[in-house]
Formats: C-alpha cells, sequence, structure tokens
C-alpha cells in the first residue's frame, strides 16, 4: 500500500494483477480497437494518461472528498481527463480520432481507471497513485498491442500499416471481424494464465523442497 515501491507497483501492473487477463476487466475497448497496432498504441496512450492523472487527482483530495460522493467526483475527474485526450486527438489527429470513434469517450465508464481509483488511489500516497495509473495502463496496453499483432499481422498482412507478408499471404477476413478479436483475446489469456499457474506451481515445489 503506502509503502509499496516503485518496481512491486509495476509488476502488480504488467502481469500479477494486470487489469485484462488477470481480472478481466476493460475487454470492451481491447475487442473493439485491436484490428490495428497504431490504433491500440493511441487508445492505450490516452488510457495511460487518463488513468495516471486520474489516480493522482484522486489521491490528492481523498481526504476531502465527502465518502458519499466519492464516486461521482471520480466520475466527473476521469471525465475532464478524457475530454482533454479527445480534444487532443480531434486538434492534432483529426483521423485517428475518426477512426477510433466513440471509444476514446468510453474510457470514462472504463473499469480499469474506476477499480484503481476506487482500489489504490483513495487509499494511497499521490505519487504511488499516479505510478500504479501507468502501471495499470501500460499493462492493458501491452494487452491491446499483442492481440492487435496478430490481428492486423493476420488479416491485412501488415505491422503499424507496413507490408510484412508478401503476395502469397491471403488475409484472413475474421481477424479484422469481432469474432477474430474474441479468439485472440482468449488465447492471450489462456497463455498468460498458464505461465503463471507453472511459476506458482514451480514455487510450491522450491518451498516444499
Amino acid at each position: 500500500m503506502a509503502g509499496d515501491s516503485p518496481k512491486k507497483i509495476f509488476i502488480m501492473g504488467l502481469w500479477k494483477d494486470n487489469p485484462v487477463f488477470r481480472q478481466i476487466i476493460g475487454i470492451c475497448s481491447a475487442l473493439a480497437v485491436t484490428n490495428l497496432m497504431l490504433n491500440s498504441l493511441i487508445m492505450g496512450l490516452g488510457l495511460i494518461f487518463v488513468t495516471a492523472f486520474s489516480e493522482l487527482t484522486v489521491s490528492i483530495i481523498r481526504t476531502f472528498t465527502p465518502k458519499h460522493i466519492r464516486m461521482m467526483v471520480q466520475v466527473l475527474i476521469i471525465s475532464v481527463f478524457v475530454i482533454i485526450v479527445d480534444i487532443f486527438l480531434k486538434a492534432y489527429y483529426p483521423e485517428m480520432s475518426k477512426a477510433l470513434g466513440p471509444y476514446v469517450g468510453l474510457i470514462i465508464t472504463n473499469c480499469i481507471i474506476m477499480g484503481r481509483c476506487e482500489a489504490y488511489a483513495q487509499k494511497n500516497p499521490p505519487l504511488n497513485s499516479f505510478l500504479d495509473g501507468i502501471a495499470s495502463g501500460t499493462g492493458y496496453t501491452l494487452v491491446l498491442l499483442s492481440i492487435a499483432f496478430v490481428r492486423e499481422l493476420l488479416g491485412f498482412g501488415t505491422i503499424f500499416g507496413f507490408k510484412v507478408l508478401g503476395d502469397w499471404w491471403t488475409n484472413w477476413t475474421i481477424m479484422i471481424m469481432p469474432p477474430g478479436a474474441f479468439f485472440v483475446l482468449a488465447v492471450v489469456i489462456w497463455i498468460a494464465r498458464s505461465i503463471s499457474s507453472e511459476k506458482e506451481e514451480n514455487k510450491g515445489e522450491v518451498v516444499k523442497a
């Protein structure tokens, strides 16, 4: 909690408590924008920004916020930072803003941000909360990019828009459709949890020995 080191915070956010494959939250946007890696990267960076600064703000004012309205205050704070991201994209990257469509605005309702604000920022100092927001957002982004890598490669034969597979490759149309997203996400979760289970079993054997 208050004494968490930066290393522990990042290990929790990136792996042990990863919001997507450990907590299974925030997967709506993970399924919606992962047909292209660039879309996933921009969405991930936006979520990192919103999560980090929302947690920082919630932590700073946590002792002044009445308990019975804290959820409404958190939503208001998150909304402000989402609006900043939305305005920034519309001003400097209009094409990307159109590509992401309503999903930038839906960051407001992302369970990851609300969850971290309530579970962590509400109980921890500002710096730790800020780092926790970066860690959780980065863990989410890495999962998005891993899903998008498979979908874009198999669906378009490209990576970040650059042609990787030659004319011999037949694009898998299903990979750029919603079923492809569900399939790849399930595989990512299965691989991550299998690795975690193996590590836990190995630790158990070492302890017994």
